[in-house]
This record gives C-alpha cells, structure tokens and sequence, in this order.
C-alpha cells in the first residue's frame, strides 16, 4: 500500500454547507397579483430584508429597508404617495429607481441627490404573471433579460398547478442535481441512467435527457424551464428557486401544459407527465424530491473537489459555468 493521502481523509473537518455568495441573476419576489396597488411589504431575500411596494400607476418597487437620510426602516410605518415610497420618518419620498423625489421641508438639499438614485433598488419587471427583480451585489443593470415563455404568456395553454418548498442549502446545491444524472437511478429509484447532452453558453445551460424525452433550458441560477414530452404530448416544469440567505433557498415550481380539452387521451397523459415530475404518478416506484432530495440537500456538506467517475455527469463543467453569477467575495472554496 502507498502513503495514506491524510488531507484526504481530514478535509470534511473543514468543508462548509454552503460557502458561495448570494448570485447574480434574476430571481422570482411572488406572484403579481400577491402585491395591491399602495401596498408596502417587507421581503426577506438575497441575503437581507427588501421592502416591496406597488406605486399607485401600478409599479413595482423593491429597496433597501433603511431611509438614505436618518436611517428609520421604509418598510415600518412607511407610505406609498403617488409613485414613490415615503419614510414615516421625515416623509423623504423616494420612487421605484431610488430617486429623491421630495424632501417637505428644508431649502438647501444634499447636492447628491441631483445626480444619483441615493436609496438602493432592484431593477424589477413583471413577466409571467410574476414579479422578478434583478441582483447584483455592486448594483450594475441586468446583463441579459429573461426569455418568452410561451406555456407562461401565450393562449393555449393551461395548468393552475404549483408548489413552493423551503429547502436548507445554497441555490447553486439545489440547481446542480440538474446535471447530476446518476442520482436518478440511486436516489429517486429510476430504471436507469439516462443518457445526457448538456450545454453551457453565456447565462444559459441546455439539457437533452434520455432522447428528447427531458429538455430543458436554465438562464441564470433564478429560471429553469423543462418540457417533458411522451407519446407526441409535452408538459413544461418552470422552476424559479430564491435565494433567502447564504444558506436557505425557497424552491417554486409552475405545472403548465397545452389545453389539450378535458377527457381526452392527451390531456391524461399531460396530468401523468405533471405527476410524474413531483413523483406523484400512478404505477410509478420513482421517488419525487420531497421525499429524498430534502434529505440530501438539508444535511450536505460541499466538496470543492469532489472525487468523480465516468459516470457522474458534467458537474465540474456546471460548477465552472455557474462561477459567472458570482460577482463578488471570496470564491477560492467553490
């Protein structure tokens, strides 16, 4: 026998759950019609609390929570005047940009305020029937916008069908199972294997499994979008996982599929294929992530240097590729 590789042997000693920064990306706040107009809410995501709020033409807001002038928390007493968020403070009105818009009292105001946005804000759109908004940890503008959906913004389509799970681990620990296509068999009790391409280009990742019969398409580390197609008849996963803290996330999947008319053979086989995503499908011994991803995911540590085999898919190549999201902090570990 060689020398024993001790290093080896000791590292979990030394690994973290999740040692990654909060990602660049666009990523899922809630469900457009969650947020009246006038309405002020206090958001925990990204790392931090937002305050979330709908001007009274209708948009969206998401801000730091303290006042650039004293400090006091938007988000607590605060007030939606017209298109800006006032602080109860000293009624400091700021729109959806970060802009200073009014100041009520004083003739001299901070020379600042002409020539920048002085409250933190996220660039926030509504697609999808949701609100997204954009982060980046040094506040540049989005790089890339997010795709047209058609199962999501097109007629003909339906499917009411969704759920959202909290999940104790990084969103970048959740995201890679996409590539890790081994696991199937071994953990969720597949038949096998299946064979994969994937590719990696700019922000966004293409997954083709087992023929044509899972294809999807990630953008970023916020939006996942897979069709599940049997017997000529496809039904879409859209996923869109949050960032709550360094170490928490909150997984949120959308179920939707053609109208293909109720009672019909196509529409039996749509719900299967629904069913068979969470795995929940009839006739089926496969396991659905609630009963063994949470599992792993809660209770993991991450190795920067896994020891991998032929058979593990492109998770190095992934890893490599979802390195481009972090834009700041130490990524000497990951």
């Amino acid at each position: 026998m060689g020398e024993m590789n001790l290093k080896m042997l000791l590292e979990s000693q030394s690994l973290e759950r999740c040692p990654f920064p909060i990602p660049t990306g666009w990523f899922f706040v809630d469900f457009s019609d969650q947020l009246k107009t006038g309405e002020i809410r206090n958001v925990e995501m990204l790392g931090q609390e937002w305050v979330l709020f709908r001007s009274e033409s209708g948009q969206v807001g998401m801000t730091d929570p303290y006042c650039p002038h004293l400090g006091a928390h938007l988000g607590h007493g605060g007030k939606v005047v017209g298109e800006n968020i006032r602080c109860p403070f000293h009624h400091w009105e700021y729109n959806t940009e970060g802009w200073c818009k009014a100041i009520p009292y004083g003739k001299v105001a901070p020379p600042i305020i002409k020539k920048q946005a002085i409250l933190r804000t996220l660039p926030a759109v509504e697609k999808y029937g949701m609100i997204w908004v954009w982060f980046h940890p040094k506040c540049e503008a989005p790089s890339w916008q997010l795709p047209h959906i058609p199962e999501m913004e097109d007629e003909g389509y339906t499917g009411d069908r969704r759920g959202s799970w909290p999940v104790h681990t990084a969103i970048q620990e959740v995201a890679e199972n996409g590539v890790d296509f081994a696991h199937l068999k071994f953990l969720h009790g597949a038949a096998g294997i299946p064979p994969a391409v994937v590719n990696f280009k700019d922000h966004v990742i293409e997954i083709d499994m087992a023929g044509g019969y899972i294809v999807g398409k990630g953008y970023g580390p916020g939006l996942n979008v897979f069709h599940f197609t049997q017997e000529g008849v496809s039904a879409t996963m859209i996923s869109y996982t949050q960032p709550i803290t360094l170490e928490r996330s909150q997984m949120n999947m959308s179920f939707r599929h053609k109208d293909y008319g109720a009672g019909t053979r196509e529409a039996a086989i749509a719900k299967k294929l629904v069913d068979h995503m969470i795995g929940a499908a009839d006739g089926e011994e496969s396991a659905g992530f609630e009963s063994v991803d949470f599992i792993v995911w809660n209770n993991k540590k991450y190795r920067p240097n896994p020891l991998l085999c032929d058979g593990d898919g492109p998770i190095l190549q992934y890893r490599k590729w979802f390195r481009q999201f972090y834009a700041d902090g130490d990524l000497s570990k990951i």
